[in-house]
């Protein structure tokens, strides 16, 4: 039964019930854990049940559940538009020059990952809020600020339908507009076939903006995606863009790292790896089938239908040759997916490998299956175990990023891991490679191959990165967005984007604060603070690493090697970003948001592994892999030999090729071409389950549009190119005016907002200027200032208007006496007197007066009825010397002198000192 919203329903709603219960009945473990909140509780228990139900359907069935159309919110706007196919050319080029010509022999070629199903071009959506868009269509702006985002999935399943209400979450917070590649996923079509999608959106977008304008995302196999897009745009020449955004990224295919062999309970990753039943799609002919069909035995496909009928004899009790029990056991392999070899170390020339025993064999060598001892005994796996490439690719750094030779010279990084996710040690590991590539170098035989010359890994300088560990979450937090641990990393995202941003671009980038309506805010301010120390031992930090599976089963986590306490905190998530110290800003983070500081890189066990294991699969991810491969084999053993079978004669008819040297993997859908080939794309229908849950995940926006709706004033941060950061509030009218500014600014730049060309080899861009409208005096102010100033760590406001030295002369730049559009609001009462937006000091349009008003928005001139009717009235307040300073008004946010009526005290004019 395929995968559907009622029988998904069914297998969750138990599950769901049953946590809501559990939480409230035995809430004493939970205490101090993201658990303790119901919503996160619910949310992890939820897609760990659903990934558990997924499992027992085939990979054709959740890739197809998760590719469903799912419904927009009405506040957000969505276009699709097709990838050209010069850009997918050009990717492909890149590619195949960053591949060379050793690591085109091993992916199989360099023209099968290049192909697509008939009529299903690479496209691409942008999603948007509706007021920015709207915004920018009235001032004709393409875009400021762009991401990039390259959803999730372990490479097999999701879509951008699937991720597109965290997305918008994104591009609300940052005001940005989000560019999602709907690209190719495996099996049907393994790396680099993903890789070549991302990379052509990317120089897509360098057409219309520049670089400096872009920003990357992706979370866990999309943030590994991201990295490997990084590494080929650096080494090609193409521009890199402002910076990128990493979020759980799933960077080691191998599983190489200590915290893979953990249990995941604090996870909803399996912890056994990824299973479905067997389809055409997965699992592939294992590899001795490839060899069998590689020698042109056609007759083993007879000999092994010959196996089946010994066993069926054997369990009618006939007795059955040794020789007949040898192909017995061979079978049984090939169904379970690996060998066991009891003789370790005794192994003779002949034998399906000629390698020697040993404990760790590394993930590469063509045509070598995987190699490990336990328990005295050689296991060999002949299943391909990941979905995105084969087995001897896991170690490719382009499939796995953290065996890249450096990882320096990339845009600065922002990573965020889950301090309970089974993938956090890779995370970390990643970090402080980019930060200080030197020091983190693979193995000698990983460099000979890779780097044989020792070029690259001194070439780049080092990566700045903010690290953040947040404490107990799972793999993708920002998968639970309705949860308030999400909140703060949905936060600490657009304060990084804007950043990066702001850096490049050098210019002050605003975003949006929210957290004085946000729900989620409100909510957890009554929540008790974190504990002052760990249940773990910290003297694990001191312990000798000697081999991974020890620390392992130790499994020492990052909290626990933190020694501050609740009073230790150096600030908030989503604060301005703090000084860089050795390129890197590194925060351990608890579920209130609440910053404190890592240990240093000597206290990490993680960072301290010997670099010949890093690449290599190690016992603890091989038993856990085994055991439940054996259950699977047994349940579906029958359905999986089917499935071979069927491939393998499938295989022996033959296929269309694509020349001389091209041999797809197995799981290619471009290596099964027939000529006749139906068309396997099926029918897009609609998910009430998926948009049932990306509606629950876009709640919390909703309500927070809704309450801003209602504020005539609203909250932004201004992130300066240094960091710097300053809490702002302005009406909707000056942020339109500032827009019309940025606009023209656009423009003066010659085509930085434009469309933009870029040569064969990306060494340079050229720009090409979008048609620009007439410039005005009010277009060509500098940034107005009709704000309350603040510093993001204070929570008052205090008046801050810009001194009138900031307005340029208001007169025709030809130096006619040309009327122009007065600048500002007009003075009510007057006809010709208005309020310059930088200044206090009115104006006739071309002279400003001699004076300036103690008030820039209420005085004498500018109280109406309707501006009392918006004040309200508080308690006397006193002043900075302890004397009573009267009564006050609060007049949108802000705090006024009020008469004894309740009504704004008349301003009085001052005599402004000329310069002003």
């Amino acid at each position: 039964m395929p995968i559907s919203t009622l029988s998904v329903a069914s297998a969750v709603t138990p599950t769901v019930i049953e946590t809501y219960f559990s939480h409230f009945l035995n809430r004493a473990p939970l205490r101090q854990k993201p658990t303790a909140h119901i919503s996160y509780h619910e949310g992890l228990r939820l897609i760990r049940q659903f990934l558990t139900y997924a499992a027992q359907h085939t990979v054709e069935d959740i890739q197809a559940f998760t590719a469903q159309w799912v419904p927009s919110p009405s506040w957000v706007r969505l276009d699709e538009i097709a990838i050209p196919l010069p850009h997918l050319g050009r990717a492909a080029s890149l590619l195949q020059h960053q591949l060379g010509h050793h690591g085109l022999d091993k992916i199989g070629g360099s023209q099968w990952w290049q192909w697509r199903r008939p009529e299903t071009p690479l496209k691409a959506e942008w999603i948007e809020m509706k007021t920015d868009y709207n915004e920018r269509m009235r001032t004709q702006d393409p875009g400021q600020r762009i991401l990039l985002y390259i959803h999730g999935g372990a490479y097999y399943f999701g879509s951008v339908d699937e991720h597109r209400y965290q997305m918008q979450r994104h591009a609300r917070k940052l005001k940005a507009r989000v560019f999602a590649p709907r690209y190719r996923l495996a099996p049907q079509f393994p790396f680099p076939c993903g890789l070549m999608d991302c990379l052509a959106a990317y120089l897509t977008l360098l057409e219309g903006f520049a670089p400096s304008r872009i920003l990357l995302a992706g979370d866990s196999a999309g943030g590994g995606m991201v990295l490997s897009l990084l590494v080929v745009l650096r080494d090609q020449g193409v521009p890199l863009p402002a910076g990128a955004i990493l979020l759980s990224p799933w960077v080691d295919l191998t599983h190489s790292f200590p915290s893979v062999a953990g249990d995941g309970e604090e996870d909803y990753i399996p912890a056994s790896g990824f299973h479905h039943r067997p389809s055409m799609a997965w699992p592939p002919p294992t590899s001795e089938d490839m060899r069998d069909l590689a020698k042109g035995a056609v007759e083993g496909l007879v000999e092994k239908e010959k196996r089946g009928i010994h066993a069926h004899d054997r369990e009618r009790g006939h007795r059955i040759s040794e020789h007949e029990k040898k192909e017995e056991v061979e079978e049984q392999e090939a169904v379970q997916g690996f060998s066991v070899n009891q003789k370790v170390g005794h192994r003779k020339q002949g034998d399906r490998t000629d390698n020697p025993p040993s404990r760790e064999t590394r993930t590469q060598g063509p045509g070598a299956d995987l190699s490990i001892e336990l328990d005295g005994q050689l296991i060999e796996i002949i299943d391909q175990i990941q979905m995105y490439t084969t087995n001897q690719l896991l170690s490719h750094p382009l499939v796995s990023p953290v065996l890249q030779t450096t990882l320096g010279g990339l845009p600065p990084l922002l990573i965020q891991t889950g301090g309970g996710e089974l993938l956090r040690d890779e995370q970390v590991y990643l970090a402080h490679k980019a930060a200080n590539p030197t020091a983190y170098p693979p193995s000698d035989d990983f460099l000979d191959e890779h780097d044989p010359h020792r070029e690259l890994l001194n070439k780049y300088p080092p990566t700045d990165v903010q690290l953040q560990v947040w404490d107990d979450l799972c793999h993708v937090p920002h998968t639970l967005s309705f949860t308030r641990p999400a909140k703060y990393m949905y936060r600490s995202v657009a304060q990084f984007g804007a950043w990066a941003l702001a850096h490049a671009q050098k210019r002050n980038v605003e975003i949006v604060a929210d957290d004085d309506v946000s729900i989620i805010s409100t909510d957890s301010r009554s929540e008790s603070p974190t504990p002052a120390s760990s249940t773990t031992d910290l003297k694990a930090k001191k312990e000798p690493v000697k081999e991974p599976e020890a620390v392992a089963v130790a499994d020492v986590s990052i909290k626990a090697l933190t020694n501050a306490t609740a009073d230790g905190t150096v600030g908030r998530a989503g604060d301005p970003l703090p000084p860089f110290k050795d390129h890197m800003i590194r925060q351990r983070v608890d579920r209130h948001g609440r910053t404190y500081p890592l240990p240093l890189p000597a206290e990490i066990p993680t960072l301290h592994l010997d670099p010949a294991s890093i690449g290599s699969i190690k016992p603890g991810p091989v038993r856990k892999w085994i055991a439940r491969k054996k259950e699977w084999d047994t349940r579906f053993a029958k359905e999986k030999r089917a499935v071979q079978k069927k491939r393998a004669k499938e295989m022996e008819k033959g296929y269309d090729g694509f020349g001389a040297g091209e041999v797809p993997p197995p799981t290619a859908l471009a290596g099964r071409r027939t000529k006749g080939m139906e068309k396997e794309v099926r029918r897009k229908g609609k998910s009430w389950g998926l948009a049932m849950w990306s509606g629950w995940g876009s709640k919390h926006d909703e309500s927070t549009l809704e309450r801003l709706e209602k504020k005539s004033r609203i909250t932004v941060v201004n992130v300066g190119p240094g960091g710097e950061a300053t809490s702002l509030q302005k009406s909707d009218r000056i942020i339109a005016r500032e827009a019309d500014r940025i606009k023209a600014e656009g423009d003066a730049e010659g085509g930085i907002l434009g469309h933009r060309t870029s040569d064969v080899n990306g060494s340079h861009t050229t720009p090409v200027p979008l048609p620009s409208r007439p410039r005005t005096a009010s277009t060509l102010l500098p940034e107005e200032s009709e704000f309350t100033a603040t510093a993001t760590a204070t929570a008052t406001a205090t008046s801050a208007p810009a001194s009138a030295s900031a307005s340029p002369p208001l007169t025709p730049a030809n130096g006619t006496s040309a009327p122009l559009p007065p600048p500002g609001e007009k003075v009510a009462g007057t006809e010709n007197t208005f309020l310059a937006p930088s200044s206090s000091r009115p104006h006739n349009g071309s002279v400003a007066y001699p004076f300036k008003l103690r008030s820039p928005i209420y005085n004498a001139s500018t109280a109406t009825l309707d501006s009392l009717a918006q004040t309200e009235v508080v308690s006397p307040m006193v002043d900075g010397d302890g004397e009573g300073a009267g009564a006050k008004v609060v007049e949108d946010g802000v705090v006024r002198d009020a008469d004894e009526g309740g009504r704004p005290r008349l301003e009085t004019f001052v005599t402004a000192r000329e310069g002003l």
